[in-house]
């Protein structure tokens, strides 16, 4: 049942289905019983785009998660639905000046030495305007649309019963596991519709990657941040889209492609946390070439045991090990899995057709895609967002860089990773543990002994004669995980 407030909105919405068809195409799903053109098949990956488009942040937003079900979803869908942006138009400064000072908590002329009314950049959620602080430094002030997280959360609510049908009406839909789709597509909204989760981001990423000089996070003003509204350095520079404009910029294209290999990799591979859209719109290139992280309101996490598994992927297909590759799909088959069997013919292909040459990673990613869709298995979401990623700097650059080889970029990320294995700085939390362990043991031991003796008195199980011997065992095993555990940390002194 839709509330009362929803209605009007619910009335939107099935208005713009129905302009572009896509009424029709609901039927042919299972929900009706109408007959679907064949001609009007062809377009409809086209006319849902416009109408996600028109329907506005969030339904683009929706369709922007769509496209990263490469594993659900034909190519036809994906290339359309990777084109989705949203139409926003500037909002006059006098329109979200009380937004601003509200946030601030003070007026704009108090709070900045200049402030350009003209915006920089507008976006579905937000525009960003420039100013310059009082001690001359320039930023940039991004200020969330008003009145956007009310739409949006009655939109969230649509979805999500329109999802619920779905799941209940076809079973092929279910298998997209569509109301999952939409608490992943509320979740990732409402963290973005909050700045200070982007600022944090930004931070903790300056923080990753502070050991490169090569990567610029602009810093973030948090005097001035809050909830909606962010106040960061301003970055001059230009985005990688093309080998010319960096030439023009003196800017060494195969340096920054190398460079945006690196960062990513490292980000996926060793730090765990990534930007998880990074286009040329969210890139820029500097000086000296140098590489600037933008817009870090969606950050992806990569545990240590999927990134073990990714580099297992990795090294299985370059060595041509169907047998290593069909145990990583196993374990990625969100579900039931289909016979080994069918696993292990399957990587076959993929090493026949990937190995032992140079990686094209958007190639093998559409096979892998194409791969759990025959098998009909479903991605971990987490996976989803690293290939997008991956993928989508592969993209970058090729485009600046064209025959850059990702595959050498791949080995060297593995030699980075295995020297930070061995840097003593990653043994530190493993041995603080193994310290407090010991502590603990130590500290336990006589408790134990007590615990023990009690036992044998009040069960009686062991003779008393035999005591004696069971106490004795007891204890040398407290004191020799105690020693052992000593020899460790001592031997960890030692080494490092």
């Amino acid at each position: 049942m839709v509330a009362a407030r929803d209605r009007e909105r619910l009335g939107e919405v099935t208005g713009v289905l129905a302009r572009y068809g896509l009424d029709t195409a609901i039927d042919r799903l299972g929900l009706g019983a109408k007959d679907f053109p064949a001609g009007e098949a062809a377009a409809l990956p086209a006319r849902t785009r416009l109408a996600l488009e028109e329907l506005g942040p969030t339904f683009v937003k929706l369709g922007q998660i769509l496209a990263t079900r490469s594993d659900l979803l034909p190519p036809d869908w994906i290339t359309e639905l990777e084109r989705l942006h949203s139409q926003a138009a500037t909002l006059p400064f006098e329109t979200v000046r009380p937004a601003i000072e509200e946030a601030l908590g003070e007026s704009v002329s108090k709070a900045f030495a200049a402030f350009d009314p003209e915006p920089l950049a507008a976006a579905s959620m937000a525009q960003v305007h420039r100013a310059r602080l009082h001690d001359g430094r320039a930023i940039v002030l991004k200020i969330r649309r008003p009145g956007i997280r009310t739409r949006m959360e009655a939109d969230l609510r649509l979805i999500a019963q329109f999802a619920a049908v779905l799941e209940r009406a076809s079973t092929e839909i279910r298998r997209f596991a569509p109301t999952a789709l939409v608490q992943q597509l509320a979740s990732a909204i409402l963290e973005e519709l909050d700045f200070t989760n982007e600022a944090r981001n930004a931070d903790r990423l300056r923080g990753d990657l502070a050991g490169n000089a090569q990567v610029v996070i602009p810093e973030i003003h948090w005097e001035w941040t809050s909830e909606t509204l962010l106040a960061m350095d301003y970055i001059e520079g230009v985005a990688p889209r093309s080998a010319e404009a960096l030439v023009e910029a003196d800017i060494d294209p195969h340096a920054i492609a190398s460079l945006g290999a690196q960062v990513v990799l490292d980000m996926v591979l060793l730090t765990g946390r990534f930007h998880a859209d990074p286009h040329p719109g969210n890139l820029l290139c500097l000086p000296g070439n140098r590489l600037a992280l933008l817009d870090l309101g969606l950050i992806g996490h990569v545990s240590p045991r999927r990134r073990e598994e990714l580099l297992r992927f990795v090294q299985a297909i370059n060595i041509g090990d169907p047998q290593a590759l069909a145990e990583t799909l196993a374990l990625w088959s969100a579900g039931e899995s289909p016979p080994r069997e069918r696993l292990l013919l399957a990587a076959e292909q993929l090493v026949a057709r990937h190995g032992g040459t140079r990686l094209v990673l958007a190639t093998l990613v559409n096979d892998f895609f194409a791969l759990m869709r025959q098998e009909r298995l479903t991605v971990p979401p987490d996976l989803l967002l690293i290939f997008k990623a991956l993928v989508t700097i592969d993209g970058v650059l090729a485009n600046i860089a064209p025959g850059f080889d990702l595959t050498l970029a791949l080995r060297q990320a593995a030699v980075r990773i295995v020297a930070s294995r061995l840097d003593p700085a990653a043994w530190t939390p493993v041995l603080q543990g193994l310290l407090l362990e010991i502590t603990r043991i130590g500290q336990d031991g006589p408790r134990l002994l007590r615990l023990i003796i009690e036992r044998l008195e009040r069960d009686q199980v062991i003779p008393p004669r035999r005591w004696g011997t069971e106490i004795a065992a007891a204890g040398r095993w407290i004191a020799g995980a105690i020693v052992a555990g000593s020899l460790i940390l001592a031997a960890a002194v030692t080494l490092f």
